[in-house]
């Protein structure tokens, strides 16, 4: 028996659009946001919180290489911020309709009971520690399912609708929002804590990027072919 290798179409040209779209829009709203929280970094409980006000965390103003823009202008951060938000948003938007539409979700995504299994967990767990990433039919395995499926339907809406719960303009337009987190500091913690577990996916995801093998997955998320080996005689 000797290895052999072929192609498995994986990401449908949505997916990959979406992914490169969010590599540009979420580092720009990440580095204008370092700016904007660089303007009073400290983050509350409640409807209000200023100087004086016990802050549940206190961090240092982050330095000019990682904010947008590298010098302190609050009023062009919140620009930046704004401007890629709504592609942010609109594009999450899109991609979730398309995906149900295509059923992307419903063939990647959703989880099977046998998937959720504990045995099968921990299989899966195991598998990841011996660095074997992928099936024979390069399939998300249950821990990318669950991890997705977290990061899509909960992290994301979050930060978008905590983002929309601190501007005062959709405060009159829906105050629903401002009691749904519990006032416009929760919402701005919570929108901080968002875009940290943001950032714990990104690197994570990057490492896992590189310990599968880089050049397969780039090529998996630029042409949407991945190459999986097998068996042959």
């Amino acid at each position: 028996m000797t290895e052999a290798s072929r192609l498995i179409f994986r990401h449908r040209f949505s997916t990959r659009l979406w992914h490169w779209i969010n590599v540009i829009t979420v580092i720009v709203l990440l580095m204008s946001g370092l700016t904007i929280f660089n303007a009073h970094p400290r983050l509350y409980w409640g409807h209000y919180g200023a100087n004086f006000d016990p802050a549940w965390l206190e961090l240092p103003r982050f330095p000019g290489w990682a904010t947008i823009p590298s010098m302190y202008n609050l009023a062009l951060a919140r620009k930046w911020h704004l401007a890629f938000a709504w592609i942010f948003a609109f594009g999450l938007l899109f991609y979730m309709v398309r995906s149900v539409w295509n059923g992307h979700f419903r063939k990647d995504v959703a989880l099977s009971s046998s998937e959720v299994a504990p045995s099968h967990l921990w299989d899966d767990v195991k598998k990841h520690a011996r660095l074997d990433f992928h099936s024979e039919d390069a399939r998300y395995n249950p821990l990318q399912k669950i991890t997705y499926s977290l990061v899509l339907f909960v992290i994301l809406p979050a930060v978008i609708l905590t983002g929309l719960t601190m501007s005062p303009a959709m405060n009159a337009a829906w105050p629903w929002l401002v009691e749904l987190f519990g006032g416009r500091q929760s919402a701005r913690s919570i929108h901080f804590i968002c875009a940290g577990g943001i950032v714990v996916f990104i690197v994570v995801h990057l490492l896992l990027v590189v310990l599968a093998g880089p050049i397969n997955e780039m090529r998996s998320m630029i042409t949407g072919w991945f190459k999986v080996k097998g068996k042959a005689l």
